[in-house]
C-alpha cells in the first residue's frame, strides 16, 4: 500500500471486523457476554433481600451483583449471563420483585470500548501523546508513568511496594518536594480492576498533581508540607486479566486452595472486622475475603509500606461506581469517634464536586450509606490512626456502571479533582 493513503473502511466492513474480533477473542479465551443483561432490581421487604441474595448463591446462573442487595427501596444491579435470562426473570416474576433493564447487551458496550480504545491507540501512536480520555492497559499507564517522572523528576519519583501474586510489580507515585518522612497522604485506586474509570481517573489526578504544583496555591501549599503517595494500579494482575480474558473481574488472582474459583476480594481482605458478615467465605463469590487477612500480596505491601512510612494522614481509596464519599465504619454500626468532622468533611466535598457539572454524590459512613462491609481499606487505616480515611465510588449510578463510556472519563475526574483537593486541605490544616 502506498505509504501516505488513507484506507476508509466501508461501514459493512467494520462491522464484519467487529464480528471477526469478537470471534477471535472468543477463540482466545476471552469471556464473551453476548446477550448478558443488567438487571436494576428493586426489594420491597426483607424477604425479598433475602431471596435476591440466595438468587446470587446460584452456582449455575452465574450471576454477578454489579451493586448488592442492601436494603428494600435500594436498587441492586445484577449482570445475568444470557443463558439464565428467561429464568431469573421468571424467578423475580413470580416473587412480585420488580425490575427493568439497565443494559440490554453488556457486549455491546465492551465492543463500544474496544473500538474507542484502537481508534484512539492508532491516534496517540501517530502524534506520540498520552490521551487522557481513553482507557489504557497496564502497559501503556506503566510507561506513562516513567514519561511523568521524566518530565518533572525534582518533584515525582517511582517506587517499588511489592510484587502482585503473578510478579508484577506494585508501583506507586511519590510526590515530594523534599524533606525526610513528612506527613503523607495516601491514595489509591483500581483495587476492583473492573472499575476502569478509576485507573483512568488516577492518569488524569497524577498529571493534575504534577502540573499544578506551583501553579495552583493549594496543591501547592500540600506539597510544601506533605508528601502524595499514589498508587494507581493497585490490583494488576486482576487489571490486565480484564484486558487480556474477562472484562468483568474484580478480584485479585491468587490460587485458592481446595477450589477451582480464582482470586480474593482486595477491598475485603483487610484486618478490621475480618470475617464478618459483609463479606464471604466462598472462593466463588466476588466479596471472597480470603483465608487470613493481608493474604494477598497486594493489600499486604500497602499494610507494610504505610505501617513503615508512620506517618501518613489520610487514606483515600477511589473504587466505582455509585456517587458516593463514604468514610469508616463499614463493619460495625458504631459511629466513628471522628464521625462528625467526617460527616462535615465529605458534606463540603460532595458539595464542591456537584458545583462542577451537577454530578450528585450522597456521603456518610459506610454501614449507613451502602452496607456492611468488613476487612476494608479504610476501615483498617482508621483502625490503624489514619484519622482521614476516605472511599470515593464514582460515575454514574449505574446506566453504564464499569462500562462507562471513555467520554466521561475526563468529566469524572475535574469533578473529582475539588473534592480530592477539600480533603488534602483539610487534612493539611488539621495536623493531629
Amino acid at each position: 500500500m502506498p505509504s501516505g493513503a488513507e484506507v476508509r473502511l466501508h461501514p459493512l466492513t467494520m462491522k464484519s471486523l467487529l464480528v471477526l474480533a469478537t470471534l477471535v477473542a472468543a477463540a482466545c479465551g476471552e469471556q464473551l457476554f453476548v446477550g448478558d443483561q443488567v438487571l436494576r432490581i428493586t426489594a420491597s421487604n426483607e424477604e425479598q433481600i433475602t431471596l435476591l441474595r440466595a438468587l446470587g448463591e446460584q452456582a449455575e446462573l452465574q450471576v454477578d451483583f454489579w451493586r448488592d442487595p442492601t436494603r428494600p427501596g435500594h436498587p441492586a444491579d445484577l449482570r445475568v449471563p444470557f443463558p439464565s435470562l428467561q429464568a431469573v426473570k421468571i424467578f423475580l416474576e413470580s416473587n412480585s420483585i420488580s425490575y427493568s433493564i439497565m443494559i440490554e447487551d453488556v457486549q455491546e458496550l465492551v465492543d463500544e470500548e474496544k473500538k474507542a480504545m484502537m481508534k484512539s491507540r492508532r491516534i496517540e501512536r501517530s502524534t506520540r501523546t498520552f490521551d487522557f480520555a481513553s482507557y489504557h492497559t497496564i502497559d501503556e499507564i506503566y510507561d506513562w508513568m516513567d514519561m511523568l517522572v521524566d518530565d518533572h523528576p525534582s518533584l515525582v519519583s517511582k517506587i517499588q511496594i511489592g510484587q502482585s501474586y503473578e510478579n508484577r510489580p506494585l508501583y506507586v507515585l511519590k510526590f515530594s518536594t523534599g524533606g525526610s518522612n513528612r506527613p503523607a497522604i495516601w491514595l489509591d485506586t483500581g483495587i476492583h480492576s473492573r472499575e476502569w474509570i478509576t485507573q483512568a481517573t488516577g492518569v488524569w489526578t497524577a498529571n493534575k498533581i504534577a502540573k499544578e504544583y506551583g501553579q495552583d496555591p493549594s496543591i501547592t501549599a500540600i506539597l510544601d508540607n506533605m508528601d502524595i503517595f499514589f498508587e494507581i494500579i493497585t490490583n494488576p494482575d486482576g487489571y490486565a486479566f480484564t484486558h487480556s480474558s474477562n472484562r468483568m473481574w474484580r478480584k485479585t488472582r491468587s490460587i485458592n486452595a481446595g477450589s477451582h474459583c480464582v482470586g480474593v476480594d482486595p477491598n475485603r481482605n483487610w484486618d478490621a472486622g475480618f470475617g464478618g458478615a459483609g463479606s464471604s467465605s466462598n472462593p466463588c463469590s466476588e466479596t471472597y475475603r480470603g483465608p487470613y487477612p493481608h493474604s494477598e500480596s497486594e493489600v499486604k505491601a500497602i499494610v507494610d509500606f504505610i505501617r513503615g512510612h508512620g506517618n501518613v494522614k489520610s487514606v483515600i481509596s477511589i473504587h466505582s461506581y455509585s456517587q458516593m464519599l463514604l468514610f469508616p465504619y463499614g463493619y460495625k454500626t458504631a459511629p466513628a469517634p471522628n464521625h462528625q468532622e467526617l460527616n462535615e468533611l465529605a458534606k463540603k466535598a460532595v458539595s464542591d464536586l456537584a458545583a462542577v457539572y451537577g454530578t450528585k454524590y450522597t456521603y456518610g459512613s459506610t454501614i449507613d450509606t451502602i452496607y456492611m462491609a468488613d476487612g476494608t481499606t479504610i476501615d483498617w487505616a482508621y483502625d490503624n490512626g489514619v484519622k482521614y480515611s476516605f472511599t470515593f465510588e464514582l460515575r454514574d449510578t449505574g446506566r453504564y456502571g464499569f462500562l462507562l463510556p471513555s467520554n466521561q472519563i475526563i468529566p469524572t475526574a475535574t469533578e473529582t479533582w475539588p473534592a480530592l483537593l477539600d480533603i488534602m486541605i483539610h487534612v493539611l490544616e488539621h495536623p493531629y
